[in-house]
């Protein structure tokens, strides 16, 4: 059997980013949940599920052919998602072509390798806390994230619990540059 890890494409916050969405966590009062760490906030943008070693390699070398350029979410709104029982933040407004444009691409990357992706539209979000009942009635400050790259992430199953290890990240390329300059 091969050695697979269970691996996703992610937007992976700054350090501002993951103060702010901390504290709004602590601003939220709920019971019987269990928060997601701040370690492992993300913004996911294609799962692949379990891939193998060679299959990786090969996702990478297409992931390094996907030029993006930088935008900006805004997360205004908290939401219960009932089937997954999750309390996470979601865009009021669509997404920005720029985030719906990377997910594509990067699910048409996956797909060409053979691998099964979320055939759903590419809705961003960010999962705070897991087994949740029902929405708690708390107002939230919008949390801006500008994304300035995207990675390829690796959950890791430990005792403590899930984490998530950034494997590779690549930069978008600045408006107007050469598609071999980088930020």
């Amino acid at each position: 059997m091969p050695d697979t890890s269970r691996l996703f494409f992610a937007l992976w916050p700054d350090d501002k980013t993951r103060k702010t969405l901390s504290r709004l966590t602590q601003s939220v009062s709920a019971q019987t949940l269990k928060w997601v760490k701040p370690y492992n906030f993300h913004v996911t943008l294609v799962f692949l599920g379990s891939v193998d070693k060679d299959t990786e390699a090969l996702i990478k070398l297409a992931a390094a052919d996907i030029n993006a350029q930088p935008f900006t979410l805004t997360f205004d709104a908290l939401n219960y998602w009932s089937k997954p029982k999750v309390l996470c933040l979601t865009c009021r407004q669509p997404a920005p072509e720029p985030a719906v444009m990377l997910a594509s691409q990067l699910r048409a990357a996956a797909e060409n390798l053979g691998l099964h992706t979320d055939e759903r539209p590419y809705t961003p979000h960010i999962t705070l806390a897991r087994h949740v009942r029902h929405l708690p009635q708390t107002v939230i400050e919008p949390v801006t994230w500008q994304a300035e790259a995207f990675c390829l992430v690796e959950s890791c199953s430990e005792p403590e619990g899930v984490f998530y290890k950034v494997i590779q990240q690549w930069p978008f390329i600045k408006p107007g540059a050469n598609p071999g300059q980088y930020l």
